[in-house]
């Protein structure tokens, strides 16, 4: 969906506070660490989300580059000394390294809020704002991503059961993929049937795993080059990891289990979900 990156990408530059308005160097760094990189992969599964409800296009546009603004603040707060000390991002110096560790805390500051300021600007209901505002908060919560950073913190050197290393990636990573679907959902003239909300639930803990899972797989098998950030960083760490915990054939055979899941969730959805399914796909497939 080549199309929808690109929207993505322009609805961002427009939404993200100019590189020569005052702070001019926080709104600089603002840019840097949201601009011109990354998959766009919740953006592009809110819009397919949003084509099963025919969302309106604008309204997903904003929906997309909020979620990828509490995207890229995770990003550079994760990246920070005091978290994963990570030196790349997307095979850029990542924020604080660029910026210093005072403006990267602000930068990831500034972004988480700009993304609720997105939604308030929307072409929609106040009734779909709320929906995507509650979507947005859960997700970014101590319930969410940010809980899962907590977890991820606190079980450095220890060795999880497969249960609580599932738990983690649910509230780090799978929280905000499984908003990124449901906000474009929510997106549609009308609430969604229970039939919807059941297939899309189903589709998004598949997905949201299965991301995880070849995100492990990537960290010890991929270059720096490939991959755009430091690879091997959880193992040097002492992190626990699908792969430290499985291995690395059942992380891969796990990762296409995954995926046939999220291929049987959208089953009752027919050809609608087509764009669904391929990122499901895309996301599996990244370890080839």
């Amino acid at each position: 969906m080549p199309r929808i990156v690109q929207r993505t990408e322009q609805a961002l530059e427009r939404y993200l506070p100019a590189a020569d308005i005052e702070p001019a160097t926080l709104h600089e760094a603002m840019r840097y660490a949201t601009l011109g990189g990354g998959k766009r992969l919740r953006a592009l599964l809110c819009h397919a989300a949003g084509e099963l409800v025919d969302a309106d296009t604008a309204t997903l546009d904003g929906a997309g580059s909020a979620i990828e603004m509490i995207h890229a603040y995770s990003l550079v707060h994760d990246d920070l000394p005091a978290m994963d000390n990570d030196l790349l991002r997307r095979g850029l110096p990542t924020v604080h390294v660029r910026y210093g560790e005072a403006m990267a805390v602000l930068v990831g500051d500034g972004l988480q809020a700009q993304a609720f300021a997105v939604i308030g600007e929307l072409p929609a209901t106040a009734t779909q704002k709320v929906a995507l505002l509650k979507e947005l908060a859960s997700a970014s919560s101590s319930q969410g991503m940010v809980g899962g950073q907590a977890i991820d913190l606190a079980s450095v050197g220890e060795v999880l059961a497969r249960e609580q290393l599932e738990q983690m990636h649910r509230l780090k990573t799978g929280a905000l993929l499984r908003a990124s679907i449901f906000m474009g959902a929510h997106a549609g003239p009308s609430p969604m049937s229970t039939e919807l909300h059941a297939a899309l639930d189903q589709y998004q803990r598949a997905v949201g795993l299965a991301f995880q899972v070849v995100d492990d797989i990537l960290d010890v098998t991929t270059d720096a080059a490939t991959l755009g950030k430091t690879p091997g960083k959880d193992a040097q760490d002492n992190k626990p990891t699908y792969v430290s915990l499985l291995g690395l054939d059942a992380s891969r055979a796990l990762a296409e289990e995954l995926g046939e899941r999220a291929r049987v969730a959208l089953l009752p959805l027919g050809e609608r979900a087509a764009h669904l399914l391929g990122l499901a796909d895309t996301v599996v497939h990244r370890i080839r």
